[in-house]
């Protein structure tokens, strides 16, 4: 089923929630065997119906993730072996961005580089009171490569993004979440608790009006208005003829709590 745990990545289900932790100390940085088993993993839960929506979290306290394993890029000696590791990155992230369950990141700690692109890469994103984040690729001469010049943007706007990337400054939570590059700044003892309450709350939804919705979010980011709004279209007549919203229209009606199916 590819939900078996590595040593690198961990799974577990609970209540419908699937908890992936990327456990690589001391500070949870992605090299080739971690995102390796990241990618086993998120293939796995696109197919496993008892999962509704993922939590991503990380050990320890001090990182979610750092960046990348600086002693794999300074192995690389050629274009091409950059490009290779450039292209790992970006397909095991655009694989997370493309699961049709939420992903929500539970971040505590330092969220940098590489963490910071994986995060933008989840649908939601839940911060600790502590936790840092940044795109430092430039002071080390590089640049980000795992997407953060096309999620940044897009998640705080051209002109902050640049700004970002081209310092390489890091920020605390509290701008991380005025920008609306997270959706809520809690204490970091309480992270994975409200990402877990978040992912319980919406695995209680009908399953199927969730994966339509998500999937017309997305799709919707990267399409003029008019081809958005014709996709809307289309998943809101799958959505309406499902059993799911019968069942939903139903116990509205009738004034009672919904027993959904997701079908």
């Amino acid at each position: 089923m590819g939900l078996a745990s590595g040593s690198c990545v961990k799974v577990a289900v609970e209540d419908r929630v699937a908890i992936v932790t990327i456990d690589h100390p001391p500070v949870n940085a992605l090299n080739r065997q971690t995102l390796q088993e990241l990618e086993q993993i998120v293939d796995g839960l696109g197919a496993e119906p008892a999962v509704k929506v993922v939590v991503l979290a990380s050990a320890g306290s001090f990182a979610f993730v750092a960046g990348a394993d600086i002693k794999e890029v300074a192995q690389l000696t050629s274009v091409q072996a950059a490009q290779e590791l450039a292209q790992l990155g970006q397909r095991v992230f655009l694989k997370v961005q493309r699961l049709p369950k939420p992903v929500i990141a539970a971040i505590s700690g330092v969220c940098l580089g590489g963490g910071l692109e994986l995060a933008m890469a989840c649908h939601l994103r839940i911060s600790g009171d502590r936790a840092r984040f940044g795109q430092p690729e430039v002071t080390l001469g590089i640049i980000p490569g795992w997407g953060g010049t096309q999620r940044l943007p897009r998640c705080i706007g051209a002109a902050k993004a640049t700004e970002w990337i081209l310092t390489g400054d890091i920020y605390p939570a509290q701008e991380a979440l005025r920008l609306g590059l997270v959706n809520h700044v809690v204490p970091q003892d309480q992270v994975l608790k409200v990402a877990k309450d978040l992912a319980r709350k919406i695995a209680s939804k009908g399953g199927i009006a969730v994966t339509q919705a998500l999937q017309a979010i997305e799709e919707g980011r990267e399409k003029p208005l008019e081809a958005g709004l014709a996709n809307e279209a289309a998943a809101f007549s799958r959505v309406a003829a499902s059993e799911d919203s019968r069942e939903g229209i139903k116990a509205f009606l009738e004034k009672r709590q919904p027993q959904f199916k997701d079908r």
